[in-house]
């Protein structure tokens, strides 16, 4: 994960560089509109000052581009589509497509927690399809109880009485497949 960050934080400088001459700004020019010196601001172009919070906000502003833009954060999809986060039973879920109806793509993370949490099946129409990034998943449906471990998937009628959540109290990561008039995922070997 270090050398994600540091990969990340390498490219800023660069990033920050290019969107300058792009812009048309000298060095003197940016200092003055964003309060940050001369110096610290060829610094973090050059690579020679690590980028914090602080230096890239008036950065953002100044430029009028997202934060995300400076460092890099990654994008899927349309990047004129901004999808938020769902916040339900406890978990996030990260939208992946955006489509009114048929077959819907999420990223779905459980919360580490203390002790796990005891089952609460729910139902609803249509058809899920789990595939489990990180972690051990429980997966309850009707009077089934399954643990499924990183690389497992499973797929289930949502009609059923079914409730997702982490084995052991550790943090879970999966990706879901949702269709809400009961479409199934097509598996071929």
């Amino acid at each position: 994960m270090a050398d994600i960050d540091d990969e990340v934080l390498d490219a800023v400088g660069p990033r920050l560089r290019a969107l300058r001459k792009q812009r048309g700004f000298t060095l003197a020019e940016l200092a003055a509109t964003t309060g940050i010196s001369e110096s610290t601001l060829s610094r973090l172009e050059s690579g020679g000052r690590r980028p914090t919070l602080e230096l890239l906000l008036p950065l953002a502003r100044t430029y009028d581009v997202p934060l995300d833009d400076l460092v890099g954060a990654p994008r899927t999809g349309d990047p004129r589509v901004h999808l938020r986060p769902i916040h339900r039973y406890g978990m996030t879920f990260l939208p992946l497509t955006r489509r009114a109806g048929g077959l819907q793509a999420f990223k779905m993370l459980i919360p580490s927690r203390a002790e796990p949490a005891e089952p609460t099946p729910q139902t609803h129409g249509g058809y899920e399809w789990v595939y489990v990034l990180t972690g051990r998943l429980r997966l309850v449906i009707g009077d089934r109880d399954l643990v499924l471990p990183a690389g497992e998937a499973a797929e289930f009628d949502t009609g059923l009485p079914h409730w997702l959540g982490s084995a052991d109290g550790r943090a879970v990561e999966t990706l879901v497949l949702f269709g809400p008039q009961g479409e199934r995922a097509h598996v071929r070997r």
